[in-house]
C-alpha cells in the first residue's frame, strides 16, 4: 500500500495531477486536481489510497488524511466506485458528509452525482455511527482567531484558480460566471473550499 507520495508536483491535467520523486513521476487522481495549482513545481504530500483491480490499478490522491479515510469508507458502500466517491469528496468537505450521514438526510446525499436514493440510504445504513470523530466542531463567531485578514488580491486570485478547476470539471464560462459573485461574498482560506463552495452552489441550481 502507497500511503503517501512526497515529490515535485509537475503536472495538472484534467483529474489528475503528475508528482515527481526520484526520477519517477507518479500520476494521481485528485477530487480538485487544480486545488493544487499554487504548488506546481513545488515538493508537495499527496496522500494515496491505491486501487487495484484485475483489470487497473490507480492511485487517488487526497489534501489530507481524513479525505483519504472517508474515500475508503465510500468504496465499501455497495453502489459507489472509485469515480463516484471522489465525486462526493469534490463537492463537499468531510465533516458536511459525515454530518449529512449522521443525521439521515439523504435528501442531501442524493445530490451528487451517481448517488440515487438506495445508495443513500445504504450510505447512511453502512456508515451511520462510524465516523463521528470527523463530524465538525461548532465554533461560535467570536471564537475563531484569524492570523491575518485576506486581502482582495488574494482572494479574487484564489476564486479565479477555483473557477478554473471548475471548468476543467466540465462546467461552461455562462455557469462559472453567474456563481462567481457568489464565491466572491465568500471568506474561506484555500482553493480547495472555494472549489467545494462553487460545486456546491452548482448542485443548488441543478
Amino acid at each position: 500500500m502507497i500511503a503517501y507520495i512526497k515529490g515535485t508536483l509537475t503536472m495538472i491535467e484534467g483529474e489528475n495531477v503528475v508528482v515527481e520523486t526520484n526520477g519517477v513521476g507518479y500520476e494521481i487522481s485528485c477530487a480538485n486536481p487544480y486545488s493544487f495549482q499554487s504548488s506546481m513545481n513545488k515538493e508537495v504530500i499527496i496522500h494515496t489510497y491505491h486501487y487495484v483491480r484485475e483489470d487497473a490499478q490507480m492511485l487517488f490522491g487526497f489534501k489530507i488524511p481524513e479525505e483519504k479515510s472517508l474515500f475508503a469508507k465510500l468504496l465499501n458502500v455497495s453502489g459507489i466506485g472509485p469515480k463516484g466517491a471522489l465525486a462526493i469528496l469534490a463537492s463537499t468537505s468531510v465533516g458536511e458528509v459525515v454530518s449529512a450521514i449522521e443525521r439521515e438526510d439523504d435528501k442531501y446525499l442524493t445530490r451528487f452525482q451517481g448517488v440515487g436514493k438506495k445508495t443513500a440510504r445504504q450510505m447512511i445504513l453502512d456508515l451511520k455511527g462510524k465516523l463521528t470523530e470527523w463530524l465538525p466542531v461548532e465554533q461560535d463567531e467570536s471564537s475563531i482567531f484569524y492570523e491575518g485578514e485576506q486581502t482582495h488580491s488574494e482572494q479574487t486570485k484564489m476564486v479565479d484558480e477555483a473557477l478554473e478547476a471548475m471548468k476543467a470539471l466540465g462546467y461552461s464560462e455562462k455557469e462559472l460566471k453567474s456563481v462567481r459573485p457568489k464565491l466572491e461574498k465568500e471568506q474561506v482560506d484555500s482553493v480547495d473550499e472555494y472549489v467545494r463552495k462553487g460545486l456546491s452552489l452548482m448542485m443548488q441550481k441543478s
